[in-house]
């Protein structure tokens, strides 16, 4: 992307880069989760992790204050227990509970050349997110689905920058130069997640990372430590590619329908652009998942076939789960959120 065509923004952009609070907690997990972070109690035990509902609220804000750990962590909590043991054996109950609901719910496929022919595919009925913002999405809808979102998008191409020490040769190669693509290319003004932090700002959204964590349901969440769990693990390494690609296959016509939304809205020209600028690179990152990536790993290492096509359905089945949140609180003319914006 040139200079010339980098669209102008209203303003420059501040992203406050203060470390976020703790957030409130949703349960009993996730208290223990944060007075344990504080160092004012124990971790929750796993009999209590294994009575809750994998994809509810409590454990799913309790996984996402233990990953962040792993990103740029809290403003109450010392940088040393990122690798506490105590907090580390109650993110493996965690995970063990989340990876065993999806390995029961995410099984559409077995082969990972199917699971992605299927993602090239568009449902003939429009009913998604995106084709309901297109074609109906008000600007208060625009500015929660920017917010569910904005916990992934300020942090984009993070949980996928683990996954490279376990990738050698075209892999490799291939995922980095995604990679450099979504990090804007060695210009901090074009980072993903600056351009997002645009799109926020045009949205009148607080461009704060981690501004919205207590605003987000239990499904934008999930859909962010899926990411987390996937690029933490190298046994989860064809997991993780596998859900890449479904990000970047997908991305381009929900990004085309995405800028419409925003054009039709009036929402502002940087936040036409951070779509605009999806619809245009992603097209051109799908191939090169599909031919170095997928291909390249499964050349090197053809029994992580299952664990692609895994990722691949994972990440299908959050997206499915947040989408019928979203819009099932919209079309009766209800907010998304569990805060407001």
């Amino acid at each position: 992307m040139s200079e010339e065509t980098r669209a102008p923004t209203s303003q420059e952009t501040k992203v406050p880069r203060k470390e976020q609070p703790l957030p409130p907690s949703r349960g009993r997990i996730s208290a223990a989760i944060t007075d344990c972070l504080r160092g004012t109690g124990p971790p929750p035990d796993e009999g209590a992790i294994a009575d809750a509902s994998p994809f509810g609220d409590d454990p799913q804000l309790a996984l996402y204050l233990c990953y962040e750990l792993h990103y740029r962590g809290f403003a109450d909590v010392a940088a040393s227990r990122e690798w506490d043991p105590d907090l580390l054996r109650a993110r493996a109950a965690l995970e063990r509970a989340f990876l065993t609901a999806l390995r029961a719910s995410a099984t559409r496929h077995a082969r990972a050349a199917d699971a992605l022919d299927e993602l090239l595919v568009e449902p003939v009925d429009g009913t998604g997110v995106t084709h309901f913002l297109r074609d109906e999405g008000e600007l208060w809808q625009l500015r929660e689905y920017a917010a569910q979102r904005s916990l992934y998008h300020l942090k984009e191409a993070d949980p996928h920058a683990w996954v490279l020490p376990r990738l050698w040769g075209r892999a490799k190669a291939g995922m980095a130069a995604v990679e450099f693509d979504e990090f804007g290319g060695g210009r901090a003004e074009r980072v993903h997640a600056r351009l997002f932090a645009d799109l926020m700002a045009d949205l009148g959204l607080d461009t704060t990372y981690g501004h919205y964590l207590d605003a987000a349901g239990a499904e934008a969440l999930a859909v962010v430590n899926v990411m987390s769990l996937f690029g933490l693990h190298r046994a989860l390494r064809g997991a993780l590619v596998g859900h890449f690609a479904s990000v970047e296959i997908t991305s381009s016509p929900g990004s085309r329908r995405l800028a419409q939304a925003m054009r039709r809205t009036g929402a502002g020209l940087a936040a036409e652009h951070f779509y605009d600028e999806h619809v245009e690179a992603d097209a051109v990152h799908e191939q090169v998942v599909r031919r170095d990536v997928v291909a390249g790993l499964l050349e090197e290492e053809p029994q992580l076939e299952g664990d692609v096509a895994f990722g691949v359905d994972a990440t299908g089945h959050l997206e499915d789960r947040l989408a019928e949140r979203l819009l099932g609180a919209w079309r009766s003319g209800e907010s998304s959120l569990r805060t407001p914006v």
